[in-house]
């Protein structure tokens, strides 16, 4: 199907689904039936006036425009009783459909919001500052919906139909999209938008302006980044994982070089030297996949200083670890896990989905050699994200991976208006990997370790 037609589409469907605008719809909400109407038909006789090979020889701000003016034109010719907010509301939508995401366009605008989660074409949900809000925006229809999932898939080379009802993709600002359409999902149509600032928090963002951790926690992780220490990210969903990532490869020198693997990239990495690489699905015909482990396998003939994997949830975990024994230190990943020892047995059992039949105790010897640092990050009750813990990894006791902790969060409990309310504090255990730190020229004060400073 063409583009015309593809867009002509969008238009007859929205145009057919309402009822004509009237003198008492026309200062009804931008959602009524009648507004529909009028965007439909506008948007149909744009695309007949409209010379579509413009869209990729115009610059974006002087596309917007033209099609400002042409709606602005069209409204006239229509005799439609819309008063001013109105006529912007219908060039601002129709601008959306065309260039952009449709409904959802105002929500990627906005900068508090951090989820788009669309369970059904008209119940749109967002996340903002860690709660979950209804919003009043919807689609026309799930024809509309399931359009505007496949444009968004289109666009990094992945296809979602009946035979591949499920995709994880990612738009052009690096946010995270998945989306479900029927058989699997019942209700019709399903998407969700995990949004990246466009301008990546630093660590006083989370020390500051979150309290996810202290300054004293801070300064440790910065030292462990430098000092090229393996770590590993441990959290639940929207725990600020990969958050915490970005921000800890932002502390590896630049005169590195760094191969990042990702089912769905969106690490934001700020060195110059990076190379992205991405898994692949496989084909209509069940061929051409590109998993993890075959990228981390391959990572290693690309001379990297140090390999970063969005997340490690299958047989990669395998090769990862490897890599981290045979030189390539300082490597970091993400696991799902709800503690630091759950992140380990995590790890045990991805070991064993590589069919290698490691004895238990070697495969723990692997991860205790391989890992030095744990974190441990949560999303509290209401909302925010901390930093509940790092463990470091000491060895083996028999047949058990040691390990202590760092630091710690405590929750004392919860405030009238339902904050959680705790503290962070040392342990006061002296971890071994500080002998490393000061080997790379980092020295941290005593005072970092005290057990009796607590901060909330």
């Amino acid at each position: 199907m063409s583009l015309r037609e593809k867009l002509n589409v969008v238009a007859i469907d929205a145009a057919s689904h309402a009822a004509p605008l009237s003198t008492a719809d026309s200062h009804g909400s931008g959602s009524s039936e009648a507004y529909m109407a009028l965007k439909g038909r506008l948007h149909l006789k744009l695309l007949e006036k409209f010379d579509l090979a413009s869209l990729d020889t115009l610059a974006p701000e002087a596309l917007r425009q033209e099609i400002a003016t042409m709606v602005g034109r069209l409204v006239q010719d229509e005799q439609a009783a819309v008063n001013d907010l109105e006529r912007r509301t219908l060039i601002r939508d129709i601008q959306h459909e065309m260039l952009g995401f449709g409904p959802i366009e105002l929500l990627m605008a906005d900068p508090t919001v951090s989820d788009i989660l669309v369970n059904r074409y008209d119940q749109i949900y967002v996340e903002r500052r860690g709660r979950l809000e209804l919003t009043p925006v919807s689609f026309t229809d799930e024809k509309h919906l399931l359009r505007i999932i496949d444009k968004i898939v289109s666009l990094v080379g992945r296809r979602i139909d009946e035979s591949s009802p499920m995709v994880d993709a990612r738009l052009p600002d690096g946010s995270r999209v998945n989306a479900v359409i029927p058989p699997v999902a019942l209700d019709g149509p399903m998407m969700s938008v995990r949004r990246f600032a466009h301008i990546p928090l630093k660590m006083n963002n989370l020390v500051e302006d979150m309290k996810s951790l202290t300054p004293a926690m801070a300064s440790v992780l910065e030292g462990l980044a430098k000092a090229k220490v393996n770590m590993i990210i441990s959290g639940g969903t929207g725990a600020g994982k990969t958050t915490l990532l970005n921000i800890l490869s932002g502390y590896i020198p630049e005169s590195e070089r760094v191969v990042t693997i990702e089912d769905a990239a969106e690490l934001q990495m700020q060195q110059p030297h990076v190379v992205r690489l991405e898994t692949r699905p496989a084909n209509i015909e069940g061929r051409g996949e590109i998993t993890q482990r075959a990228l981390v396998r391959n990572a290693l003939r690309m001379r990297p200083d140090r390999i970063v994997i969005g997340e490690v949830r299958g047989a990669e975990a395998v090769d990862m670890l490897q890599a981290m024994n045979t030189g390539h230190e300082g490597s970091l990943t993400t696991i799902h896990a709800n503690t630091p020892r759950d992140a380990l047995s995590r790890l045990e059992n991805m070991i064993g989905m590589a069919n290698l039949n490691l004895p238990h105790r070697a495969a723990r010897q692997q991860i205790a050699s391989a890992i030095t640092v744990v974190i441990q990050g949560l999303r509290m009750t209401d909302g925010k994200r901390k930093i509940t813990s790092i463990q470091e990894i000491t060895g083996m006791e028999g047949d058990v991976v040691t390990m202590q902790e760092i630091f710690a969060f405590r929750q004392t409990g919860v405030g009238p208006e339902g904050q959680v309310e705790g503290y962070f504090h040392a342990t006061g255990v002296r971890p071994k990997f500080t002998e490393r730190l000061h080997a790379f020229g980092i020295s941290l004060p005593d005072a970092i370790f005290d057990p009796a400073k607590r901060y909330q």
